[in-house]
């Protein structure tokens, strides 16, 4: 069977759900992991089933937005062969704006806190060391269908990956002529059954943890276009999103900043 190409992955949003599947499967494959996230039981538990020898927590809360250049510096001072920088931390909160004296803006912000700034926040950290690697390296971000194709329950949280999904297009476009040789990597999960969407997090959905793809069947479809080598990796519904009408919109995209290019050398 195929293996993942690289080596020493970082997965950031490790504690449960796709994060903590995705760090499993990877060690599964032979590779050595480090964990992140904020309940420091979930990582220890992960690396007590694994030994110390293929996974290593680290306990961090990403919107801590001015620790993230230390927790980089640490990583990679002490990881300095880190090839891969896996980004999945994520909350999901509804919003009814139709009553908008119940909106309660400061959940708001933390969703946008933990689900866009943090990431731009952790590739800003991460990029120079990526870029200084001999080999090839890799950021992959777990975005979501939802980034294409809102849905009116969630606004903030489809804003959030929509606004994730256009700076990773850029970012990719970017680093293509930037230094070192970083492959940008997106994953558009659909609905997984995960904590995401549980009670104790959305209350108002029953049976939330039910909701969508089982988790094993989801790590399954999208790690084979990890192993692929694939750039973008839509499941299930995500994925006739994508087919549908997304490889339109990147066409258009691709021909606009072309252009752009094109008259900033004139310039």
């Amino acid at each position: 069977m195929p293996s993942f190409k690289y080596k020493k992955i970082l997965v950031i949003g490790a504690t449960s759900g796709i994060g903590r599947a995705y760090a499993e499967k990877l060690i599964q494959d032979g590779k050595k992991v480090i964990v992140v996230g904020r309940r420091k039981e979930n990582l220890d538990a992960l690396v007590q089933k694994h030994g110390k020898d293929k996974a290593e927590a680290i306990e961090f809360d990403i919107t801590l937005l001015n620790q993230i250049p230390q927790l980089a510096l640490n990583i990679t001072k002490a990881h300095p062969d880190l090839d891969c920088v896996l980004l999945n931390s994520g909350i999901q909160r509804a919003f009814d704006f139709s009553k908008p004296e119940e909106v309660d803006l400061s959940v708001l912000n933390t969703e946008l806190l933990t689900n866009y700034t943090s990431f731009v926040h952790l590739t800003t950290a991460f990029l120079p060391h990526l870029q200084k690697q001999q080999n090839e390296t890799s950021l992959i971000y777990i975005s979501s269908g939802l980034a294409l194709v809102p849905i009116a329950r969630v606004p903030n949280y489809c804003a959030t990956k929509a606004a994730l999904h256009s700076f990773v297009l850029c970012l990719r476009e970017q680093l293509k002529d930037g230094a070192g040789n970083v492959k940008v990597i997106e994953v558009f999960p659909p609905a997984v059954q995960t904590e995401l969407h549980d009670e104790k997090h959305q209350p108002d959905l029953k049976d939330g943890g039910k909701l969508g793809m089982p988790l094993d069947d989801f790590t399954e479809e999208s790690w084979a276009g990890l192993v692929n080598g694939n750039d973008q990796i839509p499941v299930g519904i995500a994925e006739t999103f994508f087919n549908g009408f997304e490889t339109t919109r990147q066409g258009i995209f691709h021909k606009f900043n072309d252009m752009m290019k094109g008259m900033a050398k004139r310039d």
